[in-house]
């Protein structure tokens, strides 16, 4: 069986419906058994009930137009804490994190998010010297910058 993504796109917006959520991320990995796998977030992140919840309508909306005797896997999921931020609309709920920025020029900064736009985020830089450290002023980065954002998870 061969998914098309194009349709697997449309379902999926339908299975969402007037949810919050937007799509992060969506695999199609054709093996013995496919497998769809499908990474939501939101603006409050994404709960697992909504995550069963869609991956139930996405689910009736494969089998009605493949067919219930398809044979594929489907995970509906969140992104996890140590995955990249790949969407600008993931940046705001992480106002007042430690964010670690790669910049396309090679550099790297890590500083806490303080203001995320739709052209890119703010970040106060903390740089560490051998006793101290330093925070500079909050600089702002546009996201055709920045190559990859991580939040820092830290264990205090």
């Amino acid at each position: 069986m061969h998914f098309d993504r194009t349709l697997l796109l449309e379902m999926l917006q339908d299975a969402i419906g007037e949810e919050e959520l937007f799509l992060v991320g969506l695999t199609l990995s054709d093996s013995v058994l496919p497998k769809v796998t499908v990474t939501l977030d939101g603006p409050n992140g994404l709960a697992i009930q909504a995550c069963a919840t869609i991956s139930r309508r996405l689910a009736r909306r494969i089998d009605e137009h493949y067919g219930e005797d398809s044979a594929y896997s489907l995970e509906v999921t969140s992104p996890g804490a140590d995955q990249p931020l790949t969407d600008p609309r993931q940046y705001t709920r992480h106002i007042g994190r430690s964010l670690a920025l790669k910049l396309a020029d090679g550099t790297e900064k890590t500083g806490v998010l303080t203001a995320a736009t739709a052209e890119g985020v703010e970040i106060e830089e903390v740089i560490k010297q051998k006793t101290k450290k330093t925070t500079l002023p909050a600089a702002f980065y546009p996201f055709a910058d920045i190559q990859e954002a991580k939040v820092v998870i830290s264990f205090k």
